[in-house]
């Protein structure tokens, strides 16, 4: 298939990545270790955000339903393929979306993810691997206005789990969640200059 690049493997899964969908690296592997241990079996999943599909395929083996949206159509594509191999396409719903425009306001899940954008950048970016990464000057462009709407999504003691770097100041994100939900750093790692760490907000 032309448009594969390589392909990734976590754990039993093998996951294709196409060009112009983004490589799952360290960031989407401190998740994904998360996910094992917290995902439920009547969960309702909402994978933002999804990329090849890692997150959502790894949560749909043992969720109810996973909902993976992306803005990206090449991602789109690319998680529909890894669904199907990984054996678990009948459990995954994928949207075409901007967060979370094409998720309806009576929409509520058990557990959100989203692994963002959050690379600080100067210039507005065009291609959509670009867009994987990155956050606006501050790194916060993405992250802001997801914290805004993720609360209003989940159901009673349901959970956000989001990725971020302390680039794009992590206290700030902590702080933010606080008005609304109950949050900590569940996992860290660091990385060259920065470190990654997965923010767990409950409501």
């Amino acid at each position: 298939m032309k448009s594969v690049k390589k392909q990734v493997f976590f754990d039993n899964f093998v996951f294709q990545i196409f060009e112009e969908v983004y490589e799952p690296a360290e960031d989407s592997f401190l998740i994904a270790e998360q996910l094992v241990q917290i995902v439920k079996e009547d969960d309702a999943v909402l994978d933002i955000g999804t990329g090849c599909g890692i997150l959502a395929v790894i949560a749909a083996k043992k969720a109810k339903k996973v909902i993976a949206t992306d803005i990206n159509p090449k991602a789109i594509r690319c998680v529909k393929l890894n669904a199907e191999n990984n054996h678990v396409a009948t459990k995954i719903e994928i949207r075409q979306s901007d967060l979370f425009q094409a998720i309806q306001k009576t929409e509520k899940f058990n557990l959100i993810i989203f692994n963002a954008p959050y690379l600080p950048t100067k210039n507005e970016e065009e291609t959509w691997i670009e867009r994987a990464w990155a956050g606006g000057p501050t790194g916060r462009q993405i992250i802001d206005r997801f914290i805004i709407e993720a609360p209003h999504h989940l159901k009673t003691k349901g959970k956000i789990l989001l990725v971020q770097s302390s680039l794009a100041d992590i206290n700030k994100t902590l702080e933010k969640f606080q008005t609304d939900l109950k949050v900590k750093v569940i996992a860290e790692k660091k990385v060259a200059f920065e470190t990654i760490a997965v923010i767990e907000a409950t409501k």
